[in-house]
């Protein structure tokens, strides 16, 4: 039977414990909790002696038949389980795997956990003999465009409720890494003393505070205020913040011009733009200047630098990030010059 981690918890207060488990994928935060969570309950059960085999180069599978064949000297039932790792049973451990598929022990749990299994490897008859009796729980990654919801989600478990804005801007801060999500969400729940997440909030917990900076150098662009502009990205550079961050509410603020100026030269009204774009009332006159002062086809250019700084970033294309983000940031703030000199 498969299940996915999230139904695991739901399957054993419906049927109990069962008798064997293959639990694993390439996402190791799934994987890790998925197993804690069998453990836990198999404590809740009066399970109170484990068993670890690690399977290594020279393993010995005798021992998988000896453990299970044992008497317990701690209770009624143990829970056995056999960490394969990145590697596979082989012949010798697929035909002790079958075995012991094939004749269930009642007072033993074998728990079996793997970092990948391939197709070729479900293929064989070790494990659909797993799979015909036990419960096959396969991990897979969260995909990019659903990790704000699995942040919103896990944030929910922690008492926290994650604006949307809150929950995309960590998720591309963490690229795909859960573990690092987790960690995140969990200084979010202890520096905050009230349960509602928003964008600030998330941008402060992830750099000592010092990201709240990042809002006034983007608002210092936008009132075409290149001295203060300078003066607050320097400050960013000195306190070591990292120059992705900046970009990235740089592109965020920059995307979002370029999509309110196109409705705009549609004929759409400034007011019903900011009500659609959620921007707030005190930063309309910095929204208003900057439209103003920019035709549709800047704010692409503009745009489109972002996009090379961020691969500059990455390190896909050669150049200095705390150089260009500085032509970027007096190009917003209205130096013409910098404009001009800004590589698309």
């Amino acid at each position: 039977m498969r299940l996915r981690p999230d139904q695991l918890s739901r399957h054993l207060e419906r049927h109990g414990l069962g008798f064997l488990y293959l639990i694993g994928g390439d996402e190791p935060l799934q994987t890790a909790e998925t197993q804690d969570a069998l453990r836990a309950y198999a404590r809740s059960q009066g399970v109170e002696e484990r068993i670890v085999l690690v399977v290594e180069p020279g393993f010995d599978w005798k021992r998988l038949g000896q453990e299970t064949e044992s008497l317990s000297l701690f209770s009624a039932r143990r829970l056995i389980e056999l960490r394969l790792g990145d590697s596979t049973p082989g012949k010798e451990g697929g035909e002790a795997l079958r075995l012991y598929a094939e004749r269930m022990l009642p007072d033993v749990t074998l728990v079996v956990t793997f970092s990948a299994l391939d197709k070729k490897a479900q293929d064989t008859a070790w494990f659909k003999a797993v799979d015909k009796v036990g419960l096959v729980i396969q991990v897979w990654p969260v995909e990019a465009n659903a990790l704000p919801q699995w942040i919103q989600r896990r944030m929910a478990t922690k008492g926290l409720q994650a604006s949307q804005e809150a929950a995309t801007f960590i998720a591309e801060h963490v690229e795909g890494n859960l573990l690092a999500a987790s960690q995140e969400i969990e200084l979010l729940r202890l520096l905050n003393d009230r349960p509602r997440i928003e964008l600030e909030e998330a941008m402060a917990a992830l750099s000592d505070n010092s990201r709240y900076d990042v809002f006034c150098l983007v608002d210092a662009a936008l009132a075409g205020d290149p001295f203060r502009v300078r003066r607050v990205l320097t400050g960013l550079q000195r306190e070591g913040v990292e120059p992705v961050l900046v970009n990235w509410a740089l592109t965020r603020e920059l995307r979002t011009l370029c999509l309110m100026a196109g409705k705009a030269a549609t004929g759409k009204a400034l007011e019903a733009l900011y009500s659609e774009f959620r921007i707030w009332e005190k930063r309309r006159p910095l929204v208003n200047k900057a439209l103003r002062r920019y035709s549709i086809e800047t704010l692409r250019q503009l745009l489109l630098a972002a996009g090379r700084i961020d691969r500059t970033i990455k390190g896909t294309l050669q150049g200095v990030p705390w150089e260009e983000l500085a032509w970027l940031c007096a190009a917003l703030a209205g130096k013409r010059e910098a404009l001009a000199n800004l590589q698309p």
